[in-house]
């Protein structure tokens, strides 16, 4: 059963003798560090702000991973504008954070070689 918390939920309501099923999961996203697209979001990315980037692995990617069980071989990265309370009452984006993801997908997608 995936998460343990699903497993307490399921216990609760057993416990009063009712079923319970759970369904409509997603398939998780293992990013990976050795790509070759993120090597070129990396490079990019401290080309278009000075920097280099943070990259990190957060509770996110849904499509990556909706995607990537679709076609494994894919390379992919998963960005975005800076949000903050994702899918719950007062979600709020960092408006300047936007502008910034437009700012790298648009110089990453000039980059990406011609094939």
């Amino acid at each position: 059963m995936p998460g343990c918390w699903l497993g307490k939920l399921k216990a609760c309501f057993s416990f009063l003798s009712l079923t319970v099923e759970f369904e409509g999961g997603y398939p998780g996203w293992a990013p990976n560090p050795a790509s070759p697209l993120l090597a070129l979001f990396q490079q990019v990315f401290c080309a278009e702000f000075g920097q280099p980037a943070r990259v990190q692995v957060i509770h996110a990617g849904l499509e990556c991973g909706i995607i990537g069980s679709k076609y494994p071989a894919m390379d992919m990265v998963s960005f975005g504008p800076t949000i903050h309370g994702a899918h719950a009452p007062g979600e709020r984006v960092e408006v300047a954070s936007v502008a910034k993801a437009w700012q790298l997908l648009t110089a990453v997608l000039a980059a990406v070689p011609a094939v």
